[in-house]
């Protein structure tokens, strides 16, 4: 899945937990939402792609045996701070993303080994990392890709109805600046 895809899954996931408890969604949450969402990819990609210390673009970050620990010190942090709810936003979105990415090996389509790496091996790129063109490019036509753009679409819906929480807050922030 596309950062898009992964920001839309857990805006969606974290909105309807918001609105199961009668209240919308913080600004500042949204943002470690946002955070968790994308941080498998930031960790996995680099360090396997560019740096080729990791046999894959999903194992490390991807991996429940690393995650699941990096949740937890993220939510001690926040909830030491007084700001558990960051916490709980920022698992909500790196979970979302492992949910995302597992879908294709649920369906049988691809392996889900990574969840459980370094215990369970990853097959490393047979001719090197691909390029993000070549990617791209794969994807095009793919269901799974276009259902991103669903996803995305309802997400935007829903965040707009949530009152654009991030966006609304550097709205106002900039309007006590101006004035």
């Amino acid at each position: 899945m596309w950062p898009l895809g992964h920001a839309a899954v857990a805006y969606l996931c974290y909105t309807g937990l918001c609105r199961a408890e009668n209240r919308l969604p913080e600004s500042l949450a949204v943002v470690a939402l946002l955070i968790g969402s994308q941080t498998p990819d930031l960790v996995d990609k680099p360090l396997s792609w560019y740096l080729g210390v990791l046999p894959t673009g999903r194992s490390l970050a991807h991996s429940l045996l690393v995650l699941g620990p990096l949740i937890g010190v993220v939510y001690l942090l926040a909830a030491r701070s007084g700001r558990a709810e960051y916490g709980i936003a920022f698992s909500i979105g790196a979970l979302s993303h492992l949910l995302a990415d597992s879908l294709p090996a649920l369906w049988g389509g691809t392996d889900g080994s990574y969840l459980l790496w370094p215990l369970l091996a990853v097959e490393p790129y047979e001719s090197g990392p691909p390029s993000i063109l070549a990617l791209f490019t794969e994807s095009l036509g793919q269901p799974y890709f276009l259902a991103e753009f669903v996803l995305a679409g309802l997400a935007v819906a829903v965040w707009q109805r949530d009152g654009y929480p991030v966006l609304s807050a550097i709205r106002r922030r900039l309007a006590r600046g101006v004035q």
